[in-house]
């Protein structure tokens, strides 16, 4: 295991520890949106995972969803999610995640995602084998539509909802099942271990995106990241267990 490595999923786990033990519990309202929440617990779990990473790389740059901190001008640039799935978090519902992934240039390096909830951490860095908990995983062999379990996103925008929406009419009669679980990160790591088959969004950001990213390619599987038109920091994503034929869907 690299230092970096190590050092991700050190953070991954002490932002972990933080949500669970705040989970259910009162908590502050940075910002409610009409399809999002911001939480002051956000900026706090990005704020440990900058400590972490910072103290140990102080030139490197972070990227998150929370801001920017380090040295911008670096070609090591951490990409952190601290709450992926904050609506699911808000409510109540146990389905979130820490996502931390580092790049050199525009080449992955590391991913780490953690659901503090199931205690279940996604392990990977580049030229390696992905884990769950120490385990190695790999994407499904499923190759028929009509066997898969497919997760759709739906974001933020009008524009995004009505695509993803129309998206769903067309393969959900197609697959075994459709899911909308609410955390992207969740999702490529279940691609990874073969508990998802495909995961399809309009508009998703790169923080949420980035360590499942690759564990999915180091699990066997394929990212089709695509620009959006609209919102140039965003893509669409098209990303599977490498087995299925997605194009028209």
């Amino acid at each position: 295991m690299s230092t970096e490595l190590d050092l991700a999923i050190a953070a991954a786990r002490e932002a972990g520890a933080l949500l669970r033990d705040h989970y259910e519990s009162d908590l502050n309202v940075d910002a409610m949106h009409d399809h999002d929440i911001k939480l002051e617990l956000d900026v706090r779990s990005q704020e440990l995972i900058t400590r972490r990473l910072l103290d140990a790389f102080p030139h490197h740059a972070i990227h998150g969803e929370e801001g920017i901190a380090g040295d911008q001008s670096s070609p090591f640039q951490w990409i952190v999610d601290p709450i992926d799935g904050t609506v699911n978090y808000f409510y109540g519902i146990p389905h979130f995640c820490v996502s931390i992934a580092l790049r050199e240039g525009d080449a992955l390096k590391v991913g780490v995602i953690y659901d503090p909830m199931l205690d279940e951490l996604f392990a990977v860095e580049a030229g390696g084998k992905p884990t769950r908990n120490g385990h190695v995983i790999r994407a499904s062999d499923r190759g028929e539509l009509k066997d898969a379990v497919i997760t759709i996103g739906f974001s933020k925008s009008k524009e995004a909802m009505d695509a993803g929406l129309e998206r769903y009419r067309r393969i959900a009669h197609r697959v075994k099942k459709t899911r909308m679980l609410g955390s992207a990160a969740l999702a490529l790591a279940y691609i990874a271990c073969g508990r998802l088959d495909a995961y399809i969004e309009e508009q998703i950001s790169l923080w949420d995106i980035a360590a499942g990213q690759l564990l999915v390619e180091a699990a066997g599987g394929t990212v089709v990241l695509t620009p959006s038109t609209s919102h140039p920091d965003k893509s669409g994503i098209v990303a599977s267990n490498g087995k299925l034929v997605l194009e028209g869907v």
